[in-house]
């Protein structure tokens, strides 16, 4: 996934340096790595200034996940993946580009959110519910493409569109974990494979040939 970095046309001000950083820092290195000093020497910032900002780490970080989801809404909103007339088309669609921008290092791939929500999330609460914004806030624009595939294709069943669109990021975060043990992308692309397949099913779709 690019960075917030790449999705602003200007570097910006010393707020929007610190938490393009940030953004970088934490996928690179996780929060607690993250330091102050670190922060700053990235953004070619003085402390004063980041503590003028932000105050303290918390608070960077809790700002960090909401730059985050506001940066990312705007990558998604601009995909490919709207597109296709069928609604189903574009669940499919949304799999396939999330497959697709799975390159590079995990610092480069994996979601802000989802890796600071897994180190802090009994720890810092705001951060959590921070990460939780953006997460869920992703989420729920799946669920209008869902259920519409639902309603157009008859499909009933004990699951909402809300659950289906949970289940994605499940699947799209969990990937991200086994990449990062097995230090290997080619994982997280296998799980979106997988998930392809589960929603082709509860679709009654066949299966698309892969390379």
């Amino acid at each position: 996934m690019p960075r917030p970095s790449k999705l602003s046309p200007e570097r910006g001000g010393a707020r929007t340096r610190l938490l393009e950083a940030a953004c970088d820092l934490i996928r690179e290195r996780g929060f607690a790595a993250t330091s102050v000093d670190d922060l700053c020497k990235k953004a070619e910032v003085t402390k004063g200034a980041f503590f003028h900002q932000f105050g303290s780490k918390e608070a960077l970080g809790v700002a960090a996940a909401d730059f985050w989801a506001e940066t990312t809404s705007a990558f998604f909103h601009s995909a490919p993946y709207h597109l296709p007339p069928d609604p189903l088309d574009r669940v499919l669609a949304y799999v396939a580009f999330r497959r697709a921008i799975i390159s590079g290092s995990a610092a480069e791939y994996t979601c802000l959110a989802g890796t600071l929500v897994q180190e802090v999330f009994a720890a810092s609460p705001p951060i959590r519910d921070a990460c939780c914004r953006s997460i869920f806030g992703h989420t729920a624009t799946l669920e209008a493409d869902i259920e519409a595939a639902r309603q157009d294709r008859g499909v009933t069943g004990n699951w909402t569109a809300e659950s289906l669109a949970r289940h994605t990021q499940t699947v799209i975060q969990g990937g991200f974990v086994l990449a990062k043990a097995g230090n290997d992308p080619a994982l997280a692309r296998e799980s979106l494979d997988h998930l392809d397949r589960y929603i082709r099913c509860l679709f009654d779709l066949p299966e698309e040939p892969r390379p």
